[in-house]
């Protein structure tokens, strides 16, 4: 115990902020991103504006996690905030879309370093049934910031310049910042510790060429994405090796191999690849094949950020009476139950249905991370792995989010070149539909093409979502642990 107490209430507020600014810069970029890229030229780029930043984000949050062990979570979230609002800074002074890339990439290590850091804190000052009940708030704080985002970045781009997207997250987080430096209070720790920079370093290397192999396959398998996998293998290999011989291994097997852990850990990584399915085709569904408005489209997908918190705070509420393990079990068959309902639809189908898909599929994540594995994960160590165990669970998700995009586009793009007869439907007649162009009679046979192709995607996204069910039932059951070695007070 210290002197000093952390004064939860504020922590938490300032975690609340940390993570809204994140997550709103996920979102209010999309709507910037046709004035930036007016402006900076260089279109052939324009993806890696969104790519770079999960990027750098899913490479670096496990290096991040341990770091939290060893020094603490206080100096990462302040050295996260601070790298995030910096590049946040520069990227409003952008000159080119490479140098927009940049500064992208060092907004995504600021965000690697934030949320595994802020999350960790979250289980250092409350313990589980208190904890999960926050943990439901931060995730009504991500389902609010996708709402609001490009609400925001819309108000932004018809009153001021494109680069105010960026500089908005100054005074958030020097007021996340702020709280932390105040309100937040740890043990200094006198253990001698050591950092694997090698083996952080080969981690980088390894997950960063594997998450650019993933985007650069999204649409064709090129040199580039043969060369990147071959850097991934290459590196995957030595860090390895390293971690095998390092005193203090950035990945320690003996952690991410826990039971309680895998399998969590397993279990996110496949709801997230459904998850991820979900948001990228599911308005593209609903605008071409069900011929509805984008309004109607983002109405479906807006079920999944209203399900996902409500999944949170009713495990939050029940998971004292019934335990973890259930909760997430009942999750799980959540999710393959709305993907199911996205299997049946058919251009006849309502909106509606395509909505309750969304908000069963998130219901049951908010039932399966938020209120369990992440819990699970957290309660399976003591203080000072629980940084590593939660950037475990974070990176899963991160990766399974990628690896998802990456899957079930390359079935979308199968489905696509085979479909019309033998003839590829062109990006160019998929866009004209998007966009609600006259195509007169080749409209309807495009869309049953694009019907068939989307079907196949949602089929796919079932059968990945199927999985997750035994995932969970490995899932060992009561994993307890006292809060006697908590050092944030």
């Amino acid at each position: 115990m210290t002197e000093k107490h952390s004064h939860r209430g504020l922590v938490v507020a300032a975690i609340m902020a940390s993570m809204a600014m994140i997550a709103v810069e996920a979102t209010i970029v999309s709507t910037a991103m046709p004035q930036i890229a007016a402006q900076l030229g260089q279109l052939n780029l324009y993806s890696w504006v969104f790519s770079s930043f999960l990027l750098t984000q899913t490479a670096t949050t496990v290096v991040f996690g341990k770091l939290a062990d060893i020094y603490g979570r206080k100096p990462v979230l302040i050295f996260g905030i601070a790298l995030f609002l910096i590049a946040s800074i520069l990227a409003g002074f952008a000159w080119s879309m490479p140098s927009m890339i940049v500064f992208r990439l060092l907004q995504g290590i600021g965000a690697g370093a934030i949320q595994p850091a802020s999350m960790t804190v979250v289980a250092d000052l409350f313990p589980g049934a208190q904890r999960s009940k926050v943990q439901g708030y931060l995730a009504s704080v991500w389902a609010l910031s996708a709402v609001v985002g490009p609400l925001l970045g819309s108000l932004i781009i018809h009153n001021l310049s494109w680069a105010w997207v960026f500089w908005i997250n100054v005074p958030v987080g020097m007021l996340a910042a702020s709280g932390f430096l105040l309100f937040l209070h740890e043990e200094k720790r006198s253990k001698p510790v050591s950092v694997d920079v090698l083996g952080a370093a080969l981690f980088a290397v390894s997950i960063s060429s594997l998450m650019i192999a993933l985007t650069l396959m999204e649409s064709a398998v090129s040199p580039e994405a043969v060369l990147a996998l071959v850097l991934f293998g290459f590196s995957l290999v030595a860090f390895i090796w390293q971690e095998r011989r390092a005193k203090e291994p950035m990945v320690a097997p003996g952690l991410w191999l826990k039971r309680p852990i895998a399998f969590s850990n397993l279990a996110v990584f496949l709801a997230s690849m459904s998850i991820m399915g979900l948001t990228t085709f599911l308005p593209m569904y609903v605008q071409t094949v069900l011929d509805r408005s984008p309004v109607v489209a983002g109405f479906a997908l807006t079920m999944l950020l209203l399900g996902w918190p409500c999944g949170a705070t009713i495990a939050s509420r029940q998971f004292t009476r019934f335990g973890l393990r259930p909760i997430m079990i009942v999750g799980s068959i959540c999710i393959p139950i709305g993907t199911s309902l996205l299997v049946m639809l058919d251009p006849s189908s309502s909106a509606t249905m395509a909505g309750a898909g969304s908000l069963i599929m998130g219901f049951g994540m908010g039932l399966l991370n938020i209120g369990g594995a992440l819990i699970l994960t957290q309660d399976s160590v003591n203080w000072s792995e629980r940084g590593s165990a939660t950037a475990s669970n974070v990176f899963s998700r991160n990766l399974g989010s990628t690896l998802g995009a990456a899957i079930l586009g390359a079935v979308l793009t199968y489905g696509l070149a085979n479909a019309n007869h033998d003839q590829a439907i062109t990006s160019d007649q998929l866009r004209d539909l998007l966009n609600g162009a006259d195509m007169l009679i080749d409209q309807q046979e495009l869309r049953l093409a694009l019907q068939h192709a989307l079907h196949t995607t949602f089929i796919a996204m079932m059968l990945i979502a199927v999985l997750i069910v035994p995932a969970c039932l490995c899932v060992p059951g009561g994993v307890k642990r006292t809060y006697e070695e908590n050092v944030v007070t």
